[in-house]
């Protein structure tokens, strides 16, 4: 009877795929073809970069972050794919690349107005990740400045070929999160603004004037100092460019998945 209880507390119900193992990294399907989602465990850990990082800025303050809430996040960064299931159109300017590259040359409005459309479907509720949602996900329980040898993980200035590449062809981390670093850069859903002073748990996205938005990750045009877990980018919510993509969260899953 021990034993079996034991089991029943590590199990969670998922309405996608009925009773799974609640485990860091376990995947589920998603709404679309080659969209899955990782499980992330709550937890907590250090935000930021210490003073002696390589390209550490000044807005990288380092604070102890607590994410008290497990949550679903894609594997990847969303497709060329992908976007046209959603969207019928592919705004891509490594078009070439194919169906299985990150969607390039979206702003942080195209990708809400994919996330409304995607949860139009009603298949799952769907959203960008908060700025402490990415970078504990990127991090997979690491304090390094990357979770592993960039070359081995990323599509960076001195790999990429100045292009693009196919999702799912670098080493994942911990979590089964591939291209966290590198490939394009990624939007997070917080205005861009200096870290809180205290510790903080469960922050939800700043909501001020969206004048400036986070990117979070690196791309395949950027330098390591731009590659790290902590780098954080910003730009108006408007511009686009051949190097910004994102990846979604799952906030409720459906049966219809």
């Amino acid at each position: 009877m021990k034993r079996f209880l034991l089991l029943i507390s590590v199990l969670v119900f998922s309405p996608c795929i009925g009773f799974a193992i609640e485990k860091a990294g376990s995947i589920i399907n998603g709404p679309l073809p080659l969209m899955m989602f990782a499980y992330i465990p709550p937890g907590e850990f250090l935000m930021g970069s210490p003073l002696s990082e390589e390209g550490r800025l000044d807005v990288e303050e380092q604070h102890h972050v607590r994410i008290n809430k497990g949550f679903y996040m894609q594997t990847t960064e969303v497709t060329q794919g992908q976007w046209k299931a959603v969207m019928g159109n592919n705004p891509s300017e490594f078009k070439g690349c194919g169906d299985n590259c990150p969607v390039d040359n979206v702003s942080w409005e195209d990708a809400n107005e994919f996330i409304i459309a995607l949860n139009k479907m009603k298949k799952g509720i769907f959203r960008l990740p908060t700025e402490e949602e990415w970078e504990y996900a990127c991090r997979a329980g690491s304090s390094e400045a990357v979770y592993g040898n960039k070359d081995d993980i990323a599509w960076y200035n001195n790999n990429s070929n100045k292009t693009t590449h196919p999702v799912m062809t670098k080493r994942p981390n911990d979590w089964n999160l591939y291209d966290m670093i590198g490939n394009v850069c990624e939007w997070c859903s917080d205005d861009y603004d200096y870290y809180p002073k205290e510790n903080t748990t469960n922050r939800t996205a700043s909501s001020l004037d969206h004048m400036r938005v986070v990117q979070r990750g690196g791309s395949w045009f950027c330098d390591t100092r731009i590659c790290r877990a902590a780098h954080r980018g910003n730009f108006s919510p408007v511009f686009k460019f051949n190097d910004f993509g994102f990846r979604l969260v799952m906030d409720q899953a459906n049966k219809t998945l």
